[in-house]
C-alpha cells in the first residue's frame, strides 16, 4: 500500500475542530524553511509552548508538534516571514476553520492593531496567503491569476469555486448527486462528493454497498445507506467524536495511513490509537521521512509523484465537471434571453431610446427603479445599469445576465452562447490532459518497479553512485535540489558572455541612471541601441572590488553578444523588427554632464569622442534553467545561454504580450522536468518575465 501523503476533506474536517481547543495561544515567532514549511511557535496559558506547523511542500498536511520533532530555526528568515512576524508576533489566535469541504485551513490571528488571517491552501502546489482585516492579500507564497480567481498582494482573496459539502446535505440533494453521475457508486463518492478514493470506499464498506454498483442500479434503500453512513461520519467529526490511528502494513513495516477515526477499509492492519488526532499527525509526519528515506539512500521520489498526479487527475476530473456545469449555465442562460425575447429587448431599447435623447446614466437607473415601484415588469427586472460599461444586468427566469446596451437580443445571446462553446473547448483540453496524466502515472509506477527490482539505471533515474565527472540528467531527475546566491546585478537585466564577462543593462530610466551613476568603471564598455528607447548595457571588465588590469581584453565575440544584448531589449523589439544598429565607446566618453546650454532628461546622458558601431545586429533572446553550479533563470544572447542552461527556449518578435509570452514558457519549462514543483521554485512566469523584452514575443519552434 502506497503511503498518506496529504490529508484530506475529512482530515481536515476534524482537525479544524480539535485546533479550535488552541484557541487563545498567542504568537512568539514565525519561520518559513525552503522546502515549504511554515512554523508558527505559540504560547499558551493552559498548554505552555505550542509548534503549530503548516507543511505546504511534499507532505501538504498541518499539525501541532512535539517540540523535539521540530527542526532548528533557519538562520536567515526571509522576507516572507518577517512579514508575517510584524503582523501576528504577539496575536492571539481566535478562530480556526475550514474553507467549505476543501483541504484549505484559515487561522485567524487579533492584535489591538488589527485582525490578520492565514489562509492555507493544502492542495495543488500548495499556498500561504496572509490577509489583512478586510480580507485583502498582504502577500502570498504564490502569485495565482486565473480567470475563476487571484491571489496577489494588493487583491482582495478568493477562495476557490466552492466545493460539494457531503457533510451539509440534505437527502434529496443527496439523491439528486447520484442521479445526474454516470460512474460507479465508488466513483461517484469519489469525484461527485469529494471524498476522495480512500474516503470513498471506506463509506461503501461501511454502508455495505458494493463498490463497482452503477449509478443506474442504486435505490432508494441504498441511497438511504449510503446517506445514513455520510450523516454518521459528518456527526462525529463536527461532535468531535475521533478515536486517531495510525497504520502500519504489518509490525514492522512503515507507517502507511493515519485518519482521524478508525477505517474498516484498515482492518488487516496494525493499529496504533492516538488520543489526539494532531498527535497521531505529529508521529505519522515525523516518521514518514526517515521511514522512506533510509540514511544514505538516494531512492527517488516516487510515492510523491504518484500521490502528485492522483491529486492532479482527480483536480482534472474536477474541473471537466465544472466546465460542463458552467456551460450548460451559460446555454440555459441564453435561452431563457430568447424565452424572454419581448421584455429583454424592451429594456435594451429603453436605455438605448434614453441615451439617444441625452440623459445620463444616473437618470435612466432611477427611472426604471421608479418604474419597478410601480409594477412594470420591464423596470422590475432590471438589477443594475452600469454607465462605465454600457452595460445593465437583467434578472431573467431567476438568472442574473449582464448584457451590452449597444447589442440587441441576439447579439448578447450569440455571444453567451459563444462563451459556452469556449468553456466546452477547455473541458475537451481537460480531458485530453487527464489521459496525459494517467500516461504519467503508470510511467512512474513503472520506474518505481524498475528501481525496486534494481533495475534503477534502466529506468532513466540517477544513483547514489553519481560523481562530479559525471554527467547528471536533470530533466529526469524527480527532486532537484535548489541551490542559489542572491548577486548584486540581478536588480538589472544582465547575462554572462561566452567568455564569462558580465553584461548589464536597465531596466527603466532610474536604473539607467544608476547604471552610468555608480557601476560603470575603467576599463568597462558602454554600448547602446541606435534606435531611441533602449536600455544602457554596460559590459564590465571587473567586478565592483576587484581593481582594474590593463592586461584584460574583450574579445569580438563578447563585444558581438553586448551588442545584440542592448538592441534586443530596445524598442527594435517593441516595433517587431528583426535587425537592429548599436554602437559601443569606452568607458570615458560617457558623462552625465551636458554641454552649456543643453539639457539631459532623467535616464540620459552623453557620449562623446568616436563610436564603434554594430549594424544590421539580428534581435533573439533565449531563456534557459541552470541545475548547476546553481539553481536559476538566464537570460540574453542564445549561444551563451545555450551553453550554460540545462534547458532553453528562444524567443522572437511575435504576438504575445510580455506576461503570457512568460507563461507560456513557464508551462513549457514545467513538461521539461520531471520535477515539476522545482520549475515553480527557481523559474516562476515572474522570474521568467524578468529576461524578456519588453513588448510582444513569440517562441521559436
Amino acid at each position: 500500500m502506497e503511503q498518506k501523503r496529504e490529508l484530506t476533506s475529512v482530515d481536515l474536517a476534524a482537525l479544524a475542530g480539535e485546533l479550535a481547543a488552541y484557541e487563545g495561544a498567542r504568537v512568539d515567532k514565525a519561520y518559513l524553511y525552503p522546502d515549504g514549511l511554515v512554523r508558527l511557535k505559540l504560547r499558551s496559558f493552559d498548554r505552555g509552548r505550542v509548534e503549530l506547523l503548516v507543511d505546504l511542500g511534499a507532505t501538504k498536511h498541518v499539525r501541532v508538534a512535539d517540540p523535539d520533532n521540530v527542526p532548528a530555526a533557519p538562520e536567515r528568515p526571509p522576507n516572507f516571514a518577517m512579514m508575517m512576524r510584524n503582523r501576528i508576533e504577539g496575536a492571539e489566535l481566535v478562530g480556526v476553520e475550514q474553507f467549505e469541504f476543501d483541504r484549505i485551513l484559515s487561522f485567524r490571528f487579533e492584535r489591538d492593531d488589527g485582525t490578520t488571517t492565514l489562509v492555507a491552501e493544502l492542495f495543488g502546489d500548495g499556498n500561504l496567503a496572509v490577509l489583512d482585516g478586510t480580507d485583502e492579500v498582504v502577500d502570498s507564497l504564490e502569485t495565482v491569476r486565473l480567470k475563476s480567481r487571484t491571489v496577489a498582494p494588493g487583491a482582495r482573496y478568493e477562495f476557490p469555486d466552492a466545493r460539494f459539502d457531503p457533510l451539509a446535505t440534505d437527502r434529496d440533494t443527496f439523491a439528486e448527486r447520484f442521479a445526474e453521475s454516470d460512474a460507479d457508486v465508488v466513483r461517484t463518492l469519489a469525484t461527485q462528493f469529494n471524498f476522495g478514493g480512500t474516503w470513498a470506499e471506506e463509506l461503501c464498506t461501511r454502508a455495505d454497498v458494493e463498490k463497482t454498483l452503477d449509478v443506474a442500479a442504486v435505490d432508494d434503500t441504498t441511497i438511504d445507506r449510503l446517506y445514513a453512513t455520510v450523516g454518521e461520519l459528518g456527526a462525529r467529526l463536527r461532535g468531535g467524536d475521533l478515536d486517531p490511528r495510525v497504520y502500519r502494513d504489518g509490525s514492522d513495516s512503515p507507517r502507511v495511513d493515519v485518519t482521524p477515526v478508525p477505517m474498516r477499509e484498515r482492518a488487516g492492519f496494525d493499529a496504533n490509537p492516538f488520543d489526539s488526532f494532531t498527535g497521531a499527525l505529529d508521529d505519522y509526519y515525523t516518521s514518514l521521512d526517515e521511514e522512506t528515506e533510509p540514511a544514505g539512500s538516494d531512492r527517488p521520489e516516487f510515492e510523491a509523484e504518484i500521490e502528485k498526479r492522483k491529486r492532479i487527475i482527480e483536480q482534472q476530473r474536477g474541473a471537466i465537471e465544472s466546465f460542463e456545469q458552467q456551460a450548460a449555465a451559460e446555454r440555459e442562460t441564453a435561452q431563457s434571453l430568447y424565452a424572454n425575447y419581448d421584455l429583454v429587448d424592451e429594456v435594451l431599447t429603453t436605455v438605448r431610446t434614453a441615451r439617444d435623447a441625452g440623459h445620463s446614466w444616473d437618470d435612466i437607473a432611477a427611472r426604471f427603479e421608479h418604474g419597478a415601484e410601480q409594477g412594470i415588469d420591464a423596470a422590475q427586472a432590471v438589477d443594475t445599469v452600469d454607465g462605465s460599461e454600457g452595460t445593465v444586468t437583467l434578472s431573467v427566469d431567476d438568472r442574473s445576465v449582464t448584457l451590452r446596451v449597444r447589442d440587441g437580443v441576439e447579439k448578447n445571446a450569440d455571444r453567451i452562447y459563444q462563451e459556452a462553446k469556449r468553456i466546452e473547448e477547455k473541458k475537451q483540453g481537460a480531458e485530453a490532459a487527464i489521459e496525459n496524466t494517467r500516461t504519467e502515472l503508470e510511467s512512474v509506477r513503472a520506474e518505481r518497479d524498475a528501481w525496486e527490482r534494481g533495475d534503477a539505471d534502466d529506468s532513466g533515474q540517477d544513483t547514489a553512485g553519481d560523481t562530479d565527472d559525471e554527467t547528471v540528467d536533470w530533466l529526469s531527475r524527480s527532486s532537484v535540489p535548489v541551490r542559489q546566491t542572491d548577486r548584486w546585478y540581478e536588480q538589472f537585466r544582465w547575462f554572462h558572455t561566452s567568455d564569462d564577462f558580465l553584461v548589464i543593462g536597465g531596466r527603466n530610466a532610474d536604473q539607467n541612471e544608476a547604471i552610468v551613476k555608480k557601476y560603470l568603471d575603467r576599463g568597462d564598455l558602454f554600448f547602446h541601441a541606435q534606435a531611441h528607447g533602449g536600455p544602457v548595457t554596460v559590459l564590465k571588465a571587473t567586478g565592483p572590488s576587484e581593481s582594474y588590469d590593463d592586461d584584460i581584453e574583450v574579445p569580438d565575440r563578447s563585444k558581438q553578444e553586448a551588442a545584440r544584448f542592448a538592441v534586443s531589449y530596445s524598442s527594435v523589439w517593441k516595433a517587431s523588427r528583426y535587425t537592429g544598429d548599436a554602437y559601443m565607446v569606452d568607458y570615458d566618453q560617457v558623462s552625465k554632464t551636458p554641454e552649456s546650454g543643453e539639457y539631459l532628461e532623467k535616464g540620459g546622458f552623453a557620449v562623446r569622442g568616436d563610436r564603434t558601431y554594430f549594424e544590421n545586429v539580428a534581435v533573439g533572446v533565449t531563456v534557459g534553467i541552470t541545475c548547476e553550479p546553481e539553481t536559476r533563470v538566464i537570460g540574453g544572447p542564445s549561444d551563451t545561454v545555450e551553453e550554460r542552461a540545462e534547458t532553453s527556449i528562444t524567443v522572437e518578435p511575435g504576438k504575445y504580450a510580455q506576461n503570457d509570452i512568460g507563461k507560456r514558457l513557464y508551462r513549457e519549462f514545467k513538461t521539461r522536468f520531471a520535477d515539476e514543483t522545482f520549475v515553480r521554485k527557481v523559474a516562476s512566469p515572474d522570474l521568467i518575465q524578468e529576461f524578456l523584452p519588453p513588448g510582444q514575443s513569440s517562441m521559436v519552434e
